[in-house]
């Protein structure tokens, strides 16, 4: 990756409003597999706030990302944009793009951490018994996926075609019309 642009300034914090404060950095990357990016972070040392986001400069074909996870696809990178969704249907988890939705490149296994973790804090959320259950269920699933015991499907279904899976072993598909038309993009729209 090289910086082909670096901007730097110091603004008023979002967080704690204290002006002249908060450092914002902005770079326009070229990351390979993925195309023109802006990494966009904003620090500030008086509250701790931190917020970073990678904005995808460039739009390609809507595109089904799919691959299985195992044991020997744990470490495969994932390039998920601002405005993909990620599942895996058969453990029954699945993340949509909302307005605060961020962009990131992980590893599969960083794919299930996430899951992991959301599923933690929803079971915090939500005390019924049964709510504990079904999240204790898909606990174990994810855990035992990121042990390398057994597989599922990971699908990366992104409306702008920045997202990747970078590995021969994924699948990259057309999406369908009518499913590309039910697809949250994680932007709002006013009519």
């Amino acid at each position: 990756m090289n910086d082909e642009k670096l901007n730097e300034m110091v603004i008023k914090c979002p967080a704690c409003s204290v002006e002249g404060k908060a450092k914002s950095i902005m770079k326009e990357l070229e990351i390979p597999h993925f195309g023109k990016v802006l990494e966009t972070t904003i620090q500030c040392p008086e509250c701790g706030f931190k917020h970073s986001d990678i904005i995808a400069l460039e739009q390609n074909d809507p595109a089904k990302y799919v691959i299985e996870i195992n044991k020997n696809n744990l470490s495969v990178r994932v390039v998920r944009s601002q405005s993909a969704t990620v599942e895996i249907p058969e453990i029954g988890v699945k993340v949509e793009p909302g307005p605060k939705s961020e962009g990131y490149v992980t590893n599969v296994e960083g794919i299930l951490t996430r899951f992991e973790e959301a599923v933690e804090k929803a079971m915090k959320l939500f005390d019924d018994n049964q709510s504990q259950i079904n999240a204790k269920n898909t606990l174990t699933k994810i855990q035992e996926l990121k042990k390398g015991n057994g597989t599922a499907t990971l699908i990366i279904l992104d409306p702008f075609g920045q997202s990747k899976i970078v590995s021969e072993k994924a699948e990259i598909l057309e999406i369908p019309e009518e499913e590309l038309n039910n697809l949250k993009t994680g932007f709002s729209h006013i009519e």
